[in-house]
């Protein structure tokens, strides 16, 4: 960016933006799926798990939950039929 674009709306602007990410994902996918604690190392497991917890997390908001962990707390209470009825499976 140029001096001229770079002002200091701009600036606070692109941190904001990074910062809703951080909040609306990684935050998410750390709190409720201990993600930094996960053994999962090698390979393409940690690939695959950040995958399925996102698929997780965007299902359980396209449902209507704006809590995760209580979403996540409210479909396992049947652990055989609402996640399917959460994918539009069963």
């Amino acid at each position: 960016m140029t001096s001229h674009q770079a002002s200091p709306q701009r600036l606070g602007q692109l941190a904001r933006s990074q910062w809703s990410i951080e909040n609306r994902l990684h935050f998410v996918r750390d709190t409720t799926f201990a993600e930094d604690a996960s053994k999962i190392r090698t390979g393409h497991g940690p690939e695959n798990m950040a995958t399925l917890r996102n698929l997780a997390i965007n299902a359980l908001r396209a449902a209507g939950h704006r809590n995760i962990a209580a979403g996540i707390r409210h479909v396992s209470y049947e652990p055989f039929t609402r996640p399917l009825d959460l994918l539009g499976i069963a």
